[in-house]
């Protein structure tokens, strides 16, 4: 018998004994049911197909609402239960507050240093602190309602100007969020403007901004098979390398433009936040650097832009297919708004037909569908079952 022979009766007798212990240790170790086979180095990779969420929910379908996944070296708890979701967060959230070493996070998450990717710590406790009290707070936000009013204003303008003439509303509601989260970071907007270099510096941003979308949803197989570097695959590296330098050059100069402003001017007006971060870096240098604001803008702007855009494309889309919901949503906002005036944000209250056509619409159509994945520290017990230290956990929408 050859050689080639023998590797092949080897590889014919290793197979079914690795399969066997992996099914053994989960019976075991009471951790919970996986699906099988779990394939030797790639485990259950093999199963993932595009968009993952809705791998993720068939699996859960077959297989149940706590499904241990094992991709790659990574164990994965897949989880779709709302109650045990809400088990996760609540009871053991100190447990899984942590999050999976990953190559996005360590390379435009600042060595997972940034909002999004800081594991639970004093670190990760002022960044929420920072956005909860200086940035997001109610204060804070009400100070610039004037920016997000301007800005719906010029919005319906332009539609006005365009009534006769197909529109891309996808593109309307991007543009309008990226003006209105631009012009609360740094007091500036970038399109639709009368001034030629603002729209050239607008299309830069936009382009950024598309490749940080791209590069934050796309799986990188290096998270799961990291020995692949051993044999020089680095192109996904070298990618978001590159981002990560347009990242920062963009926004730095952003932050030296806004350096140039003396406090004083901007002590009585409206500050923008990064002249709020600015004023915190003055008395605190050291943490509060240029690499730390440009991370937390960052975070702010992706999860404030495409989330916000794609759920009114989708609520606008919904409700065009159904006229007898638009019609009465008019006559709740010509009963409690009237017809002679915009319809403000202190109005919501008093639209409770509106609010629940936006909650239906985040049911149906999530903008992010699976939540961020988090990192147990510690062994736990999860719907009665152990679940392993440092497995990652993932939830699901249930489409």
């Amino acid at each position: 018998m050859d050689v080639l022979s023998l590797c092949i009766v080897y590889l014919a007798l290793l197979l079914p004994s690795y399969l066997f212990a992996m099914h053994l240790r989960s019976k075991i170790s009471n951790l919970p049911p996986s699906v099988f086979p779990t394939l030797p180095i790639i485990g259950h990779l093999y199963l993932l197909k595009s968009p993952l969420f809705r791998t993720f929910a068939k699996i859960s379908a077959k297989f149940g609402p706590i499904i241990l996944l094992q991709l790659g070296f990574r164990g994965v708890l897949l989880v779709s239960s709302p109650s045990t979701v809400e088990e996760c967060f609540t009871k053991n959230d100190l447990v899984f507050a942590n999050r999976p070493k990953m190559v996005y996070g360590k390379i435009i998450g600042n060595n997972y240093t940034s909002m999004s990717w800081a594991s639970y710590g004093d670190h990760w406790r002022n960044l929420r602190r920072i956005a909860s009290t200086e940035l997001l707070s109610l204060h804070h936000l009400n100070k610039l309602y004037a920016i997000r009013m301007d800005e719906c204003r010029l919005m319906i303008h332009k539609l006005l100007l365009t009534n006769s003439s197909p529109v891309n509303m996808k593109s309307v509601f991007y543009e309008l969020m990226l003006n209105v989260m631009m012009r609360m970071i740094s007091g500036k907007r970038y399109f639709a403007g009368d001034i030629e270099n603002v729209e050239e510096e607008g299309k830069r941003f936009k382009k950024i901004l598309d490749e940080v979308f791209l590069s934050s949803s796309a799986s990188n197989v290096m998270d799961y098979l990291p020995s692949l570097s051993w044999l020089g695959v680095k192109g996904p590296e070298k990618k978001l390398i590159a981002l990560k330098e347009k990242i920062d050059v963009f926004f730095q100069e952003l932050i030296n433009q806004l350096k140039q402003v003396k406090p004083s001017e901007v002590e009585n007006k409206n500050s923008t936040m990064i002249e709020v971060l600015l004023s915190l870096q003055r008395s605190n240098p050291e943490y509060y650097t240029d690499e730390m604001i440009t991370s937390f803008l960052m975070v702010l702007l992706s999860t404030g832009t495409e989330t916000s855009s794609t759920t009114m494309e989708w609520g606008l889309s919904l409700m065009l297919n159904d006229p007898q919901v638009i019609e009465k949503a008019r006559n709740e906002i010509d009963l409690h708004v009237g017809k002679y005036r915009l319809v403000e944000e202190s109005d919501i209250a008093n639209l409770p037909y509106l609010r629940c056509i936006l909650n239906e619409t985040l049911r149906l159509y999530p903008p992010a569908p699976l939540l961020v994945p988090h990192e147990s520290s510690e062994d736990t017990i999860v719907g009665d079952i152990t679940s392993l230290v440092e497995r990652c956990f993932l939830s699901t929408s249930g489409q």
